[in-house]
């Protein structure tokens, strides 16, 4: 049986290390210590958003993390889907359908407006998943500022 399993103290160390293996598809930076003082803040703090394991029993098949943002553009507090995986393993099972259904229901139960989420230009079967349930492409580019730290 799928169930999505709030992310606890107990798992992060799970979390983060998928979190390498989704990372080194597209060739990203992550810093295991960083991203684990991350969830330790993030689970402290509800409004900043919730992350789930993705498992069926007991076995840890890929992870969600949902942030929040207050958009007045979008009327109200946003969320922003930050990361889907499912292990190679898993893939091609329907697993992300799941998962993007759950997101959508949980967004709506705790009066988000909107979803975002990112994708990458290669990732076909992603946006193929995504357009399937209903997302579509902003028009907008999205635009960044790095701060450095001293």
């Amino acid at each position: 049986m799928l169930t999505f399993e709030k992310l606890t103290h107990n798992n992060i160390d799970t979390i983060v290390a998928m979190m390498q293996d989704f990372y080194a598809i597209d060739g990203y930076d992550i810093d295991p210590v960083v991203s684990r003082e991350n969830f330790e803040i993030f689970l402290k703090d509800k409004n900043l958003g919730q992350s789930w394991l993705i498992k069926e029993n007991d076995l840890v098949l890929g992870y969600i993390i949902v942030v929040y943002f207050f958009s007045f553009e979008f009327k109200g507090r946003v969320a922003l889907l930050d990361e889907l995986y499912i292990s190679a393993d898993a893939r091609g099972k329907g697993l992300g359908k799941k998962a993007v259904q759950f997101i959508k229901e949980y967004v709506q139960e705790v009066g988000c407006k909107l979803v975002l989420l990112e994708v990458e230009p290669h990732n076909l079967p992603a946006q193929k998943l995504y357009e399937n349930q209903g997302f579509d492409f902003h028009p907008r580019n999205i635009m960044r500022y790095s701060i450095k730290n001293n």
